[in-house]
């Protein structure tokens, strides 16, 4: 007789220890992964964007699927060098110069905040809570990890061109993954969320246009300097609300105080009129037929993103808050709850039952 052989209890328990242990290997393997996590889902928008431009293209030039798509992978990249060669040549002096002298920016910003003691200890708060953060490691580290940087995009560009290329195959991949009785609604969730994306997307392109000619406009009003550099900064930082356009708005600020308190002001009324025009006419117009996330949330989970996945996860935070948002209503709400949710476009919850 073998003593030592488990019974049905002890089977159990081994069992569930097991199970715990494989779940806490795959969390710690997804939290050591979170970066690679975050390139995957900017491969992902990446993709969105491609066949989107495929879509017009299919629609518009009467092109088969196969030209479309490549034509979009060709539109995509050049838009992308065009970018880079903004930065690069018609804005790099301005960029260079401001680079150079952001440092004396700085202090005189210190000097003028501590000349009174609530401007001091403001100064002092900022400073530690930057310090201490995992956004100020990443940016420190900016420059040793170049490389490291450039190597991250272009795995991101090469995942959202294979995306694109075939996107069919990769969603039926992870339908097998939930069990049959369950992928309808899977499928339906996915579908959604792609639908929501893109529609963001579209919107967050419009804004951060209108967003970046006009703050350049502004501040070159104001007389500021290197305002078209500033101007396509600002644009750029739009694709993280709330966050992206206040930290966009600092270094313009900055650099219009060391041109004299009357540049700093227009700088301040240029930013406000912008942002005026922005929140009042130009986003209600964009995202009417985008879901519609209360500001609140907005914010709190761009910056918890962020905190947990850094740099890289702060700039993809709003597509991802997107994309929980979509999922829960998709999911929980219609599917869980029998919540009557409108299609993606429509940006509304649904409404109270008396």
């Amino acid at each position: 007789m073998s003593r030592l052989k488990p019974d049905k209890a002890d089977a159990r328990f081994l069992r569930r220890v097991i199970a715990l242990a494989v779940i806490v290997a795959v969390g710690v393997a997804f939290y050591r992964a979170l970066e690679l996590l975050i390139l995957a889902f900017g491969s992902v928008l990446g993709a969105i964007v491609i066949r989107a431009v495929s879509d017009f293209y299919q629609q518009r030039l009467r092109l088969s699927e196969r030209l479309a798509v490549g034509g979009a992978m060709v539109t995509v990249l050049l838009g992308i060098a065009f970018l880079i060669w903004l930065f690069a040549v018609q804005f790099g002096q301005q960029i260079n110069n401001f680079v150079s002298d952001l440092p004396m920016i700085v202090e005189e910003l210190r000097a003028a905040m501590s000349t009174s003691p609530v401007g001091r200890e403001i100064y002092k708060a900022v400073e530690a809570a930057y310090a201490g953060s995992r956004i100020a490691q990443d940016l420190s580290g900016i420059a040793q990890g170049s490389i490291v940087i450039i190597l991250n995009t272009i795995l991101l560009l090469i995942g959202a061109l294979f995306l694109a290329a075939n996107p069919g195959v990769y969603r039926r991949g992870l339908l097998l993954l939930v069990p049959p009785g369950n992928r309808a609604p899977f499928a339906d969730a996915l579908d959604d969320t792609g639908a929501t994306l893109s529609l963001w997307l579209r919107a967050q392109v419009i804004q951060m246009t209108t967003m970046g000619v006009l703050v350049g406009f502004g501040l070159w009003i104001a007389g500021v300097p290197s305002s078209a550099a500033l101007g396509l900064l600002a644009g750029l930082s739009e694709f993280v609300p709330y966050v992206g356009p206040t930290a966009a708005m600092i270094p313009a600020l900055a650099l219009a105080a060391t041109q004299g308190v009357g540049t700093l002001i227009a700088a301040l009324i240029a930013f406000a009129v912008v942002r005026l025009i922005q929140t009042n006419f130009i986003t209600p117009f964009v995202q009417q037929r985008v879901i519609d996330i209360p500001p609140a949330i907005t914010l709190f989970a761009i910056i918890g993103i962020g905190y947990v996945f850094g740099m890289v996860g702060l700039f993809f935070s709003a597509a991802l808050l997107v994309v929980i948002f979509t999922l829960v209503r998709a999911l929980y709400l219609r599917e869980v709850l029998g919540e009557d949710i409108s299609p993606p476009g429509s940006g509304s919850l649904p409404s109270e039952t008396p």
